[in-house]
């Protein structure tokens, strides 16, 4: 075997390897909104899974969690967007950075609205969502308006313990 013949066989291996770890851009329609931070849309003819990326909206029995749900379909319900993958995650969905038509960041504008907490664990060097965060905060826009807010990870965790607890048992047992 010689040098051509392995040549291409790597140079395509590693372009997969890079589209795989990388970030891959696309353009798709958004045909639904799960909650505040899952979105569906049509890429290359079939439903796909998205999770914004660096952000995590109130859960939907949370406060603000149909208004957050409500706020991103406005902004992306049925429009073409362009996405900006950053892998996937545990339960298989792409994740990623969602630009509207306009120019705007999807995710930034969910943040900027109070309505989704900077995902730190996710997304730790993402500047612009701290700012975001911070501003909304202070502005006691959305989730902030509240007193305490629950994040929504404390929220699931504690859904989730609720789950595992044991039922009491009756006195006369």
């Amino acid at each position: 075997m010689t040098w051509l013949s392995v040549a291409p066989v790597l140079l395509a291996s590693c372009v997969c390897a890079a589209q795989t770890a990388g970030t891959v851009e696309f353009q798709a329609r958004v045909i639904s909104i799960v909650d505040g931070d899952t979105i569906t849309i049509l890429h290359d003819g079939v439903p796909e899974r998205i999770r914004l990326h660096g952000i995590d909206c109130p859960e939907r029995k949370q406060a603000f969690g149909t208004r957050a749900k409500q706020f991103t379909g406005r902004l992306a319900r049925e429009k073409t967007v362009t996405l900006r993958t950053h892998g996937k995650d545990r339960y298989g969905r792409t994740i990623a950075e969602v630009i509207l038509p306009d120019g705007r960041n999807l995710n930034h504008e969910i943040v900027r609205a109070g309505l989704a907490w900077w995902f730190r664990k996710y997304a730790p060097w993402d500047e612009d969502l701290s700012r975001l965060e911070s501003e909304a905060r202070t502005d006691k826009r959305g989730i902030w308006s509240e007193p305490g807010p629950m994040s929504p990870w404390t929220f699931r965790l504690m859904r989730k313990t609720r789950r595992k607890a044991p039922l009491p048992r009756s006195h006369g047992e």
